[in-house]
């Protein structure tokens, strides 16, 4: 990968390279930077779009389901035409249709705990946009044994919450401090229902939680759970602390 930015991709991310906090050097950073999307659904559509837009250099997308009818409203990466198709190989196609700048890498099947390791451990930030807790809980195993940062969203009906986790700070809980062993009878999206631009709000953010991660500007919500109220347009932020006697992550210095 070229080191340095090209008149096509100063002119393309003029925009942000224009802010301060981003400027060349941090573009240079998001450029050289590789990102792990677990799920391409309502959370992973948004966040992969604004991520592969923004000139993250390399997106690593893993989805083992293909595109449904029912998906449609709300998971705006895919669209009619997809039906059918795998959503990892959908959404390729539309990520190198907006930015052929950058590097995408496919993982169509369902990652198990040695190959999730792996996976975790070539990247440098994973974002959780997965719809189910048991697998919440291993990409968050695999992020603490790596030492990545874990970007965390979720929603359900009209409820969403969002949450970074980096055990690469002395201070920072995982999400198995916050959520322990969680519930296995949970609703999903399927079952319950949910609105459409709520997950579009939650993915949108977990994107800017990545960008703030990996050009080091402002500060991240590590140590912190937003809650997002959708009904009542309300958002409220709980701080949390880390568990030392996590099951998880207790163990580290």
């Amino acid at each position: 990968m070229n080191p340095e930015l090209t008149d096509d991709e100063l002119l393309r991310y003029s925009r942000q390279i224009l802010l301060p906090q981003i400027d060349i050097a941090g573009q240079l950073k998001l450029k050289g930077a590789r990102v792990l999307i677990v799920g391409l659904g309502g959370l992973g559509s948004p966040a992969a779009l604004y991520l592969a837009a923004a000139g993250v250099g390399e997106l690593h997308l893993a989805d083992f389901d293909t595109v449904d009818l029912s998906n449609l409203q709300r998971q705006v990466i895919h669209d009619q035409a997809q039906l059918g198709v795998g959503k990892v190989d959908s959404a390729l196609k539309r990520l190198a249709a907006l930015n052929p700048q950058i590097s995408l890498v496919a993982h169509r099947t369902a990652l198990d705990e040695d190959t999730l390791v792996a996976t975790v451990a070539a990247v440098d930030v994973v974002l959780d946009c997965s719809d189910n807790f048991a697998t919440r809980t291993a990409v968050n195993a695999a992020c603490v044994v790596a030492g990545k940062p874990l970007v965390s969203g979720a929603a359900i009906r009209l409820q969403g919450q969002l949450a970074v986790f980096d055990t690469r700070r002395s201070d920072s809980p995982c999400y198995h401090c916050l959520f322990g062993h969680g519930d296995d009878s949970e609703l999903t999206c399927s079952e319950a229902g949910v609105v459409g631009p709520l997950v579009g709000m939650i993915g949108c953010l977990q994107a800017l939680e990545t960008l703030k991660l990996l050009a080091g500007f402002g500060e991240p919500m590590i140590g912190r759970l937003l809650l997002v109220d959708a009904l009542d347009s309300r958002f409220r932020e709980l701080r949390i602390r880390r568990d030392p006697a996590c099951s998880v992550c207790g163990a580290r210095p």
